[in-house]
């Protein structure tokens, strides 16, 4: 048979989780350090911005984020912070940014679906954000956000206010990504594997927009090969799949992200 034929028939199962809360825990905090070693290497970090969360499997009020002033480039399983729904840390050594747990907090609350959330002030998100354009369904990998993006707008300041927060989960409503003007772009998924993913694919899907752009007249997918696409690849499961050869890549580059 075809080595394509094998491919387009491929499934791998995809894991249901640990029935144990320890177990599940570690593998979500591995994941989310992993990540953020990935957004360096990527050179998605830029000074104290960014930060990437997990929600907690035991107690789903409770979740994980890189805490404040560490490099995503040295952060370790054992940094990262545990905060409640009111901003205090409750397992880990340091504090967190004010703006991580007021988008991170938010976004958990009100998207009970959610396991994992991104956000970087990464260049070309950053660059599309300052325009009216969404992602447009100009490639095969960016249809993965055909009909599944919103946009935060009227940009006021560090976000740093609960109301603001609440406002900008309002505006993600059941979407897997964000562009929030003037500022960058957020992404979410049910695993931390799949919000890592949808972040990068995004970046790179605004790139390729921005880069097709300044080349010329751009052609879109039609939208009825653009949803059969998004159907095809713009499930959880799939971005899940795509995080998995990062996370065997940096682990092997970085093994100390695990300590």
């Amino acid at each position: 048979m075809p080595d394509e034929v094998l491919a387009a028939n491929y499934s791998p199962e995809i894991p249901a989780g640990y029935e144990d809360p320890a177990q599940e825990r570690r593998y979500r905090k591995e994941r989310l350090a992993a990540a953020l070693r990935l957004f360096a290497l990527f050179g998605f970090d830029e000074g104290v911005a960014g930060h990437i969360s997990a929600r907690d499997p035991e107690y789903p009020n409770l979740f994980w984020v890189n805490p404040f002033l560490i490099p995503f480039s040295q952060v370790k399983v054992s940094d990262l912070s545990l905060v409640d729904e009111h901003g205090n840390v409750l397992k880990g050594t340091y504090p967190i940014s004010r703006p991580a747990f007021v988008i991170h907090a938010c976004i958990h609350r009100h998207r009970p679906d959610v396991v994992g959330a991104a956000h970087a002030h990464s260049i070309y998100g950053k660059a599309l954000s300052a325009t009216d354009q969404f992602i447009e369904p100009l490639t095969q990998d960016a249809a993965v956000f055909y009909q599944d993006q919103a946009s935060f707008d009227n940009y006021s300041g560090v976000l740093e206010d609960l109301d603001e927060g609440n406002r900008l989960a309002a505006a993600l409503g059941d979407k897997k990504a964000i562009i929030l003007r003037n500022h960058g772009h957020l992404t979410v998924g049910k695993s931390v594997d799949s919000a890592a993913y949808w972040y990068i694919t995004m970046e790179r899907s605004a790139q390729t927009q921005l880069a097709a752009k300044a080349g010329g007249r751009t052609r879109e997918i039609s939208p009825e090969y653009a949803k059969l696409t998004y159907d095809q690849t713009g499930m959880d499961e799939a971005g899940w799949m795509q995080f998995q050869p990062l996370y065997e890549h940096i682990v092997r580059l970085q093994p100390d992200l695990l300590d």
